[in-house]
């Protein structure tokens, strides 16, 4: 219960300290090239494999009921409602959570952030408010490059296959495709960057257990929060489907 108060104390002072100025617009940039410039490759391979294997075990069942047409729009809105939001969510926990831990914790156990404080600069707003922030900006971003990656899979084993048009494939990708089964699964995961940020700078920036505590901070990092995000992707894919009952599939 301690554990959950100060995780609780530590979110409400993010929150707060998050629109008070200054900004730290420019650490907020770095952060973000550093959580989502360097994690496209990682983005782009997960999409493009997860596509391929998509479309390999959907044509399997589908073709069986006459109902390979179906292939490109099953893979689409698998993408954009489902695969692409919690997938990404959780690659990023694993890469830029660990990093966001590990980097706090070791500047915590360096005396860095003591010496941030002994020249009177709020260490808090300087190195924790950016990178949940910038989280919680690129995780959109990265989620629709997933999405994208994924379908370019698709497609490619598709037209491997059938021999089926880019043209006509996209067609039959965005013809069950409405912007409320885009629009408000992307934007959740905006949600998913608060909790990994969040959780990665409060185990990072409270270690206090020496040289051992950079890889437990690391560890505690990338597990804590995903698991917040399924328990999240839970709570959230309910409140979309009250809110928008049309993006039910």
């Amino acid at each position: 219960m301690d554990l959950i108060g100060q995780f609780g104390l530590f979110a409400s002072r993010g929150v707060r300290r998050a629109f008070r100025r200054p900004y730290e617009s420019r650490t907020i940039w770095d952060q973000v090239e550093k959580a989502g410039w360097q994690s496209l490759p990682l983005i782009a391979a997960s999409g493009f494999a997860l596509g391929v294997v998509l479309t390999l075990h959907t044509r399997g069942s589908l073709t069986q009921f006459g109902a390979a047409a179906l292939i490109p729009a099953v893979q689409s809105l698998a993408f954009f409602n489902e695969i692409g939001p919690l997938i990404a969510g959780l690659l990023v926990a694993g890469r830029v959570g660990a990093g966001i831990g590990a980097e706090l914790a070791n500047m915590r156990v360096t005396e860095q952030i003591d010496a941030i404080e002994a020249l009177s600069i709020d260490s808090f707003k300087l190195l924790v408010i950016p990178r949940i922030v910038a989280c919680a900006i690129v995780l959109p971003l990265l989620t629709i490059f997933m999405d994208t990656c994924g379908l370019i899979g698709g497609f490619l084993v598709e037209n491997r296959i059938s021999h089926l048009s880019l043209t006509l494939f996209l067609d039959r990708a965005f013809s069950q495709v409405t912007w409320t089964s885009v629009v408000p699964p992307t934007l959740k995961t905006a949600v998913f960057g608060f909790l990994i940020g969040l959780v990665s700078c409060y185990y990072g920036y409270t270690t206090d257990e020496g040289s051992a505590g950079v890889g437990r901070a690391s560890t505690n990092s990338v597990v804590v929060s995903s698991l917040l995000i399924i328990l999240a992707d839970v709570l959230l894919v309910k409140i979309i489907f009250f809110l928008y009952p049309d993006s039910a599939i």
